[in-house]
């Protein structure tokens, strides 16, 4: 596994990662509330409830970086020890490894919908919002619920490819609504939430998706087969076409754009976490996942932006597909494993 793009004093990395799937399975397979309005609703001291990403990351002190790799605990809430009882309080170490506490807030999902009565007359400005012919990654794309209830809107991540045509990639919830769409449901651009048209704006049909499950996830992806090649492009937007892909690493630099909040930069913080991300349909476990924080006190990324891409900045290589976090941590899948498991490589 490669750590980092700067030399960090590390233990043993085989016993961080011994400890992480230890703490992991003893957290995270438990009950938890379903859902992330159940989630958001029940704040705890509990340990199986509070913590939301149990990883290997860079020890943090005083909000200043040491150099050394430790366990991470990432919780909702960071409470004062002094109103902890013994029972929930997190360990200082383990098996001699250190330990970080750090607080990162509720995990879930970054698509953005909302009930259709509400829609509103679409945005005429050249933003990713707008109506894109062809349109790019970094723009609005989204789904048509079949019961017509709620109106929504994610991210065109990249644009990939088999030896049956080229397809948006995106999130399993974007293009697949966490696995209720039927292959062949229509994709829009822009999504429905942004003034897309079901009659006019299809531009893809869902071809594949990689079923969320409760536990054990690595990806949360899927793909819809462009029903015309002009109509898309690879050029993500502002960022321009992906060099390729390589491996996330620690303290790597990377920026992206996505529907919500547009261009933004970040740095990797962990490239090994497992995390507990509150869905529409549920509570799920995913492992091994990149973990990324704004620059400057900015944002990484937001409702919405959800199944865009993310690279590295000082060679435009992509790293990672985005698809959750909080106010303040963004949580991506290794792209090799999205790539991998939709059987595609970029276009």
């Amino acid at each position: 596994m490669k750590l980092s793009n700067v030399t960090l004093f590390s233990t043993n990395l085989r016993d961080l990662k011994n400890a992480k799937k230890e703490w992991s399975q003893r957290l995270f397979n438990v009950p938890r509330a379903a859902g992330f309005r159940a989630l958001a609703a029940a704040p705890s001291t509990v340990p199986d409830q509070n913590v939301v990403g149990v990883g290997i990351g860079e020890q943090i002190v005083d909000d200043k970086p040491t150099g050394a790799i430790a366990l991470k605990f990432l919780v909702r809430f960071k409470y004062p020890v002094h109103e902890l009882s013994r029972r929930v309080l997190l360990p200082k170490s383990v098996n001699g490894l250190l330990v970080d506490v750090e607080e990162v807030g509720f995990f879930r999902r970054f698509v953005t919908a909302r009930p259709k009565k509400t829609v509103q007359a679409a945005t005429v400005m050249p933003d990713p919002k707008a109506k894109l012919r062809p349109a790019q990654p970094g723009c609005s794309i989204g789904y048509r619920d079949p019961n017509n209830e709620v109106i929504m809107a994610g991210t065109f991540g990249a644009l990939v490819k088999d030896n049956k045509g080229v397809y948006i990639l995106s999130n399993n919830h974007v293009l697949a609504d966490e696995n209720r769409l039927p292959v062949g449901a229509g994709i829009y651009q822009p999504g429905l939430l942004d003034g897309g048209s079901p009659e006019t704006d299809q531009i893809a049909a869902l071809s594949r998706f990689i079923e969320l499950k409760a536990t054990g996830n690595q990806v949360d992806c899927a793909i819809a087969k462009a029903a015309n090649k002009n109509l898309v492009s690879a050029d993500v937007l502002r960022i321009g076409e992906p060099a390729g892909t390589t491996q996330a690493a620690i303290d790597m630099s990377v920026h992206k754009f996505g529907r919500t909040t547009a261009y933004t930069v970040g740095r990797v913080t962990s490239i090994d976490t497992d995390v507990a991300v509150g869905y529409e349909t549920g509570n799920f476990t995913f492992l091994e996942q990149i973990i990324i924080v704004g620059q400057n006190g900015i944002p990484f990324s937001g409702g919405g932006d959800s199944g865009s891409l993310i690279l590295e900045r000082q060679t435009n290589n992509a790293i990672g597909l985005l698809f959750g976090g909080s106010n303040t941590h963004t949580i991506a899948n290794h792209i090799e494993a999205v790539l991998e498991a939709l059987k595609v490589n970029l276009a």
